[in-house]
């Protein structure tokens, strides 16, 4: 990689933004000082590089060997059909689909990819993505034909498991461009509780808790129940919910949480594991973060967990 040509950054901070903008402008990119004396890159970190590696060609990937610093020269996205990439039990599923959507679109080919941890504190959940992101594509002209995003089985942290089939269309012609300014009124709730491998009444408990604040302001609330059993389960017992605001404008808010054991680098430094949230709570909480964001959100027009996706897109539009 040219020394002139790389464009220099410093540090860890938005690595994944970094990969994606660089990847999608042709931009060579060295990123040094990467927490240094801290250990470098992250797992999840080096995960995301060796998926970068799978759905291109024609690029460079170069890291030192105390990981902190990388260098990277984009080749050309070729996407692939039925590939399989684990994701590890660092991070989410969700840390991972964020860039890969974004650069799947733009691939030589449809991309199909993923497994890992489904739903965790740390990133937002498939269910988020499937409900809230993959709806504002259509805003730019994205079609929705062939745009899939299916849960194949749950995983929750700390071991995971879980595994989601993610189908991308390439977009055949140039984003269309958005005017938001009407965010409308909150017509409809909707969402999806899961559990894996806990008893099945988990999820009636979150339900009838989280249900109980949303019918104070508004009726139209509807919430499925998705429980897994061993075999789509996962390797690790959880619960969660995800719950989505919609307007009379078509604008999407959301919020979701996650229960389940600490992650393996937490796990570590505990003797022993900690009791768990009450589904009651769990549900009070999530019903509260989504009410919060509603107070919040009018001047946005979909919630934090989609605006990299969006204010990518208006970059090329």
């Amino acid at each position: 990689m040219g020394r002139n040509n790389s464009r220099r950054l410093s540090g860890s901070q938005d690595f994944r933004q970094r990969l994606v903008l660089a990847t999608l402008t042709s931009t060579p990119i060295t990123i040094k000082d990467i927490r240094a004396g801290e250990g470098g890159l992250r797992p999840h970190e080096m995960t995301l590089l060796r998926l970068l590696n799978n759905v291109s060609d024609e690029h460079v990937i170069d890291v030192n060997d105390t990981g902190t610093k990388v260098g990277y020269n984009p080749g050309v996205v070729v996407g692939g059909k039925d590939l399989e990439h684990d994701c590890g039990e660092h991070r989410g599923i969700g840390y991972f689909i964020e860039p890969l959507l974004l650069l799947g679109l733009f691939a030589r080919s449809p991309l199909s990819v993923e497994s890992g941890i489904t739903n965790d504190t740390k990133d937002p959940s498939v269910d988020t993505f499937r409900m809230v992101t993959l709806h504002m594509l259509k805003h730019f002209g994205v079609p929705l034909e062939g745009m899939e995003l299916k849960i194949e089985s749950r995983g929750a942290p700390p071991h995971g498991g879980g595994e989601v089939l993610l189908r991308v269309p390439n977009i055949n012609s140039t984003l269309n461009a958005v005017n938001w300014v009407d965010e409308g009124m909150v017509k409809r709730i909707r969402g999806v509780e899961f559990s894996t491998i806990v008893s099945p009444r988990i999820v009636s408990r979150i339900h009838y808790a989280a249900r109980g604040l949303f019918n104070k302001f508004i009726l139209d609330v509807h919430i499925f129940t998705d429980h897994r059993v061993v075999s789509s389960g996962g390797r690790s017992a959880g619960y969660g919910v995800s719950v989505v605001a919609e307007t009379t404008t078509g604008c999407l808010i959301s919020a979701d949480a996650t229960v389940s054991y600490p992650n393996v680098d937490e796990m570590s430094e505990q003797f022993e594991k900690p009791e768990l949230m009450s589904p009651e709570d769990l549900g009070e909480q999530v019903a509260s973060m989504l009410l919060e964001e509603v107070v919040w959100y009018f001047i946005p027009v979909y919630s934090f967990l989609s605006r990299l996706v969006a204010y990518i897109f208006l970059y090329f539009l």
